[in-house]
């Protein structure tokens, strides 16, 4: 329907009287709107319930501070409640507090709990840290990596099948530790220090969105891993000029487009004799990737999904335990391939579920063992999101998708065998973005579920009917905080581009929105193939601060141009191969055409964007290449320029050089810099291991080459996220709020 000419689609109208004003320091610096969530939730194997970790109270009932953490147990029928490890069972000796549970898995037998802590932060994630082990049967507490391990020093430990051990990365090398004798063994020898055994650099990580580099077998016999070989690949330097005296320096291997990559190998090593196979894969390493491995359905054989360089065929391979290949699969497309996902094995390793997009809608196949047989599941002109659960023993697979709107997910079912029509199980009165924890046996499923402007609720319901049993989160109080805000209308709508393209948007408008009047419009975009921006899902502190701003007088929109990573099909996102920034830009200027002519209420002499990341460099894109319609800009860590982008991702999407160097430079937003006529505001941290803050310096040095003037703010030691740091969040957003106001709100 239409709401003054605002097509609501996703999410209807929402009218309220005046409420109360938000401010920067009740959502930046007291957290006073943060939404709680389901913490630490596993599903028990035989899906009869689940565990929870919960924070122990003070016998008064108040926050005294850390008290401990407890893992309890609930039932999925009833409403049992009981403790399965309390936490005075978690305090080391000689400790006086128990472990802080940073995160925890059961062994198979639940005879023994893994549990992580002190966890620190490596990139993006906090992936090295201690490692303890609960023997549930004696109550003895066993800190992993022996006694002359540093503090923090392990990565990634997993039990074996058997439960009697315990394989971890330390120091670039996997282990075996023995938890019966407390015996050690160093399982992988990295030659020199540019090896490294069972992790990644940061361009895997960061790119392929792999941390845990190794796979036990079902028996337990052999460890599968990668191996990285990082010599050639040069190592970006980051500086450090606040923490000490003089300045510290950080080194790592990050390849930038055209450079050389690290080379990948996948090893098989038997854990009791320590003899390591390598697999002998075709190509050459460096310019080959493995973004997938793993065990092939049972223990003789490893599934390696073995990429070229540009990223446009994969071929599945299998591997014997002595290193032979059989190829089974290749997945290839004229532009690009991505979001590659792991191997889903069927009937005891006799056929697996496979990913793919070659009927024009990413689908999913169930392919036999060899490859030579291909059933597509879910035939339809849609995409599938996620895999959500596969219930072999119903012949079930549950899947999420958006099937009838791009800004929405619900969840469906299907027949495994391909037989019969998929069935939606969301219910109606769920409308908009739902996501689901399935219990093994697929009766039970935590769900969650958030609109546009409301907060999420998880409830535990029952498959395949979908009822609600019980409400786990209900975030009531924050969706009573939100409902007494001051709060105007908003909605979704569409707009149609120059060459007849439908792109999603939505539009907020102020809580005393006047028709007659005309507005500030400010745009909040992303733009690139990582991501989105219109769904029609809670949005956090962003959703909060675009709020603020209507209620400063601002209209606030997002359009989700062609090439993001929305679900509508293989040619919406790969059209803007070898040119990322170029298509995008053409249809963000053609939304804000078309807006300007549907609602005379926008002021298009006084038009604003901003964005992160990508969102960043799409920002610069507007201001320099539509200078005359875009007046006021924020750009948060943009890449300024492609070329000095890692390879891994914009290899991907904007070609390989030598062939596409004229597009790389056409494409960067740094070219058109001398275009700058509004008001810039670029924002970088110094440590931005991802965007280097390089980017933004160069175009510094562009700005002043044109005597462009601008605003620019360097956060000292802040990474990509601009988080780090007392008062970092806060200090952020009230100076992307001044300078709008300053710049933008004014009339003239």
């Amino acid at each position: 329907m239409v709401v003054g000419g605002l097509l609501v689609a996703a999410c209807s109208a929402i009218e309220q009287p005046a409420g109360a004003s938000l401010s920067l320091e009740a959502i930046y610096g007291e957290n006073a709107y943060e939404s709680d969530s389901v913490a630490g939730m596993r599903w028990l194997d035989d899906g009869s319930g689940y565990t929870l970790v919960e924070r122990v109270r003070s016998t008064d009932g108040e926050d005294n501070g850390f008290t401990g953490e407890e893992i309890v147990y609930y039932s999925a029928a009833g409403a049992d409640r009981r403790i399965l490890v309390a936490a005075d069972r978690l305090v080391p000796s000689g400790a006086e507090q128990p472990l802080e549970i940073d995160d925890y898995a059961w062994s198979d037998d639940r005879r023994r709990l893994l549990v992580y802590t002190n966890s620190q932060r490596v990139w993006r994630s906090n992936s090295r840290g201690d490692y303890w082990v609960l023997n549930l049967e004696n109550n003895s507490l066993t800190k992993l990596g022996g006694p002359d391990a540093d503090e923090a020093s392990l990565m990634f430990a997993k039990f074996a099948p058997d439960a009697d051990r315990v394989a971890y990365v330390h120091d670039n090398n996997i282990y075996l530790e023995n938890l019966t004798s407390g015996t050690i063994d160093q399982l992988t020898q990295s030659p020199d220090e540019q090896t490294i055994n069972g992790l990644f650099d940061w361009v895997y990580e960061e790119e392929f969105g792999i941390r845990d580099g190794f796979r036990w077998s079902p028996d337990g016999e052999h460890i599968a891993f990668w191996r990285l070989d990082t010599e050639g690949s040069q190592d970006f330097i980051l500086i450090n000029n606040t923490d000490e005296l003089y300045p510290t320096l950080t080194r790592f291997p990050y390849p930038k487009v055209g450079e050389t990559n690290a080379a990948a190998f996948i090893g098989i090593v038997e854990v009791d004799s320590g003899a390591t196979v390598f697999v002998n894969l075709p190509g050459e390493p460096r310019e080959m990737y493995i973004p997938r491995m793993d065990w092939a359905g049972n223990s003789r054989q490893v599934a390696i999904q073995h990429v070229n360089r540009k990223q446009d065929t994969n071929t599945v391979y299998l591997a014997d335990l002595d290193g032979e290949l059989q190829a089974v699969l290749v997945e290839a497309e004229e532009t690009f391939l991505d979001r590659f996902r792991d191997i889903v094995w069927l009937n005891e390793g006799k056929a697996f579920l496979w990913y793919s997009e070659r009927s024009g809608w990413r689908e999913i196949y169930r392919v036999s063992r060899n490859g030579s047989e291909m059933t597509d599941l879910i035939p339809g002109e849609f995409d599938v999101i996620s895999t959500e659960a596969v219930d072999e023993t119903n012949g079930w697979l549950y899947f999420t998708a958006a099937v009838e709107n791009a800004t929405q997910r619900y969840l469906y079912r299907v027949r495994l065998d391909g037989s019969g029509e998929m069935t939606r199980l969301t219910p109606d009165r769920f409308s908009g973005t739902n996501s689901y924890q399935i219990s093994p046996d697929a009766a039970w499923a935590v769900h969650e579920h958030s609109r546009f402007g409301h907060p999420p609720q998880t409830r535990l319901v029952s498959l395949p009917d979908h009822d609600s049993r019980r409400v786990l989160v209900g975030n009531n109080a924050l969706r009573e905080q939100i409902e007494s805000l001051a709060t105007g209308d908003a909605g979704f709508f569409e707009v149609t581009t120059r060459d007849g393209l439908t792109l999603d948007g939505y539009l907020m408008k102020p809580a005393d929105f006047d028709p007659g009047q005309e507005y500030p419009l400010v745009f909040y975009v992303y733009g690139e193939v990582a991501s989105t921006t219109v769904t029609d899902s809670w949005g956090g502190s962003t959703y909060l601060w675009h709020l603020l701003l209507t209620q400063n007088g601002f209209l606030v929109a997002s359009i989700d141009n062609r090439g993001t990573a929305a679900p509508r099909g293989r040619d919406w996102r790969k059209s803007v191969y070898g040119a990322v920034g170029v298509l995008a830009s053409r249809d963000q200027y053609d939304a804000l055409q078309q807006m300007a002519a549907r609602w005379n209420f926008i002021d298009t002499g006084r038009i604003g964007i901003w964005g992160h990341s990508g969102g960043g460099s799409m920002t610069l894109n507007m201001l320099f290449r539509y200078p005359e319609h875009y007046h006021v800009g924020i750009a948060l860590a943009p890449v300024t320029d492609q070329r000095l982008y890692d390879t891994i991702y914009q290899e991907r999407y904007s070609g390989l050089l030598p062939e596409y160097a004229d597009a790389y430079v056409e494409a960067s937003p740094i070219t058109h810099a001398e275009n700058l006529q509004g008001d810039l505001l670029l924002i970088h941290g110094t440590a931005d291991d991802n965007v280097h803050y390089q980017q933004s310096e160069r175009l510094v040095n562009e700005l002043i080459r044109y005597n462009r003037q601008f605003t620019f703010m360097s956060y000292p030691n802040r990474t990509h996220s601009l988080r780090e740091g007392a008062g970092t969040s806060l200090h952020l957003r009230t100076l992307m709020t001044n300078y709008l106001i300053d710049h933008l709100n004014q009339q003239e």
